[in-house]
């Protein structure tokens, strides 16, 4: 009796059998062609690296051929081609070369346990600017969030324009374009990143193969902090009253409360003349006040008085007189001879007394 969860799991190391002549002795029928278009700015990487597409190929008898006028790669299959999926493999090797992807990597293809993905990512988004926020923020800084995600997924990830190819095997594939579409729906790869460090040390332990792993994989939980905007008016509702507002007062109603109304023609068209001429007086007074401040004179600073000296200062004549005196006293200078031979002499009588 084998269990059934060996049956379900593929054995550790195990490889498909190569494709070889003797599986397909007879060859193709149909000759089959895929052509891609190329931008500019690969046509001199190409046109370096064209013999080394060619010697690939021509190992599984496909031709390849570059039409530099048109910007084009075409690869078809030849008489000899006796692997059907080998004009795929070559498909997908010029349309790796097209996005940006080096030789050395793109090669790689050719491989039975490798493929590729090529994620369209421009229509995901609708502002540009937005876009290439997301797009920066898939690379990392200096590159370190897709450096962290290759080695997670053992893939090749290439950012490029409006697309991201991914070079690998099918199970990284698969985790590949979930963080890369997620970023693009503003979901941070670092939260895909962290599942995927999980998920690589759960697959060490080989009683937890055929257990649900969804204990151990952290939840995070979408917050949207995104502030309302606030209008610049706000409208602010008045109290509720069941009495109308009172009716605002006629010009009539004005000129019978301040007795105009009764004011005869001439009056009215006086006291009109008059308040004209009142507010022209004033304006003319405002006026002559403004153009005088250019004439007023700033204010000065205080000048400092310097102090005399006083001269009225008493001089102490004798005590000048006693420090003449000292000075005259003192010696200046080193002692004659014959002063140093006498104190030299009076200096041994006192040791000799001792």
């Amino acid at each position: 009796t084998v269990d059934e969860s060996e049956l379900l799991t593929v054995p550790d190391g195990w490889k498909e059998p190569a494709f070889t002549r003797e599986d397909n002795p007879k060859g193709l029928l149909e000759e089959s062609s895929f052509a891609t278009l190329f931008p500019k700015y690969r046509e001199a990487y190409l046109k370096e690296c064209w013999p080394l597409v060619q010697k690939a190929l021509s190992e599984h008898f496909v031709n390849a051929t570059l039409d530099l006028i048109e910007g084009s790669m075409t690869v078809t299959t030849t008489k000899k081609t006796f692997d059907p999926y080998a004009i795929i493999r070559a498909r997908d090797l010029i349309k790796l070369l097209a996005r940006s992807v080096p030789f050395e990597q793109a090669v790689r293809i050719l491989q039975d346990d490798v493929a590729c993905d090529i994620i369209k990512i421009g229509s995901l988004v609708r502002k540009r600017d937005t876009f290439i926020k997301r797009r920066g923020r898939l690379l990392g800084p200096k590159g370190s969030t897709l450096k962290a995600l290759e080695l997670l997924t053992n893939c090749y990830i290439m950012v490029q324009g409006n697309t991201v190819s991914a070079l690998g095997p099918f199970s990284g594939l698969k985790e590949v374009r979930k963080v890369v579409l997620d970023t693009m729906k503003n979901i941070h790869p670092i939260y895909n990143i962290k599942t995927l460090m999980i998920k690589r040390e759960l697959s060490k332990d080989p009683e937890l193969r055929s257990q649900s792993w969804e204990r151990f994989l952290p939840k995070f939980k979408r917050k949207n902090l995104k502030k309302r905007k606030e209008p610049k008016k706000k409208n602010t509702k008045k109290e509720y009253t069941p009495f109308p507002p009172p009716q605002p007062e006629s010009q009539i109603d004005k000129e019978l409360a301040s007795g105009e109304y009764f004011l005869k023609e001439r009056q009215k068209k006086r006291k009109q003349v008059e308040e004209i001429k009142a507010k022209q007086a004033d304006a003319v007074k405002k006026r002559q006040e403004e153009r005088n401040k250019a004439f007023i004179p700033p204010k000065e600073k205080p000048a400092v008085k310097t102090k005399k000296a006083s001269t009225e200062k008493k001089i102490d004549i004798e005590a000048i007189k006693e420090k003449v005196k000292n000075a005259k006293k003192k010696k200046l200078g080193a002692l004659p001879v014959e002063e140093v031979k006498l104190k030299m002499a009076a200096d041994e009588k006192k040791k000799k007394k001792k």
